[in-house]
């Protein structure tokens, strides 16, 4: 196997883990109607997007910038879950 389709294929394979990831957390907040968790699957969604991206544009170098825009997008969202999350609690 070429070292390029290895790298579609286990880009592939974290794309299918943030996606599965993204079901469990869509799942808990469907349930439980907490914004925590639908942050959570959004950002895990973003992130499986991106790494979709790698796969299928075959892009051989990540250090490009725009590859890093989703990445950071993804975290922002994470971390403004966890504002969010915290200062719900405060407030009762």
């Amino acid at each position: 196997m070429e070292p390029s389709n290895l790298k579609i294929l286990l880009n592939g394979a974290v794309m299918m883990g943030y996606w599965t990831v993204a079901l469990f957390f869509l799942r808990y907040w469907r349930s439980s109607r907490d914004r925590l968790f639908a942050f959570f699957a959004l950002a895990f969604t973003v992130m499986g997007a991106n790494s979709a991206a790698i796969a299928l544009l075959r892009v051989d170098d990540e250090r490009n910038y725009f590859l890093y825009v989703a990445r950071l997008l993804s975290f922002l969202v994470i971390l403004y879950a966890i504002w969010d999350k915290n200062r719900a609690q405060a407030g009762r």
